[in-house]
């Protein structure tokens, strides 16, 4: 199972206004990376993605992000996500990485990654999902 990490700079950006989460603000995105991030990253370009190929697209795909609050928790939602490899492989990859598509400056803020454990490569007509399960991440 993919373990969960935060980038620490998502704290403050989520303080400053840079990300709004609910779905008619901002577009979430997951990409893939081999890449090892680092806690103290700030912005997708600090971290090296994959060659977009054989079904993987340039810069990741949407989340469809939603954003709830209940009695003081709030909860971000995303569609799963599957890539299918097709006229070959893709990859490796080791880690998706979240981050918010929409704002320019800065461009592209990092919120999360998950780790699989090893580096993997989908072949051709295999897919790959990310599921984000019940929910993305909570804040309390």
């Amino acid at each position: 199972m993919a373990v969960y990490n935060k980038f620490q700079n998502f704290v403050e950006d989520l303080g400053n206004g840079t990300h709004k989460l609910g779905a008619a603000a901002d577009v979430l995105k997951v990409y893939l990376s081999n890449t090892a991030p680092v806690a103290t990253n700030t912005v997708k370009a600090d971290i090296a993605e994959i060659t977009a190929a054989n079904g993987y697209p340039a810069g990741g795909s949407d989340i469809q992000n939603g954003w709830t609050e209940a009695t003081g928790t709030g909860t971000l939602t995303g569609v799963d996500v599957v890539w299918t490899a097709s006229g070959g492989a893709f990859g490796p990859f080791r880690y998706v990485i979240l981050y918010n598509d929409t704002p320019t400056a800065p461009a592209d803020p990092l919120i999360a990654w998950w780790d699989y454990g090893s580096a993997v490569t989908i072949n051709a007509g295999e897919t790959f999902t990310v599921d984000f399960g019940a929910s993305v991440l909570t804040i309390s």
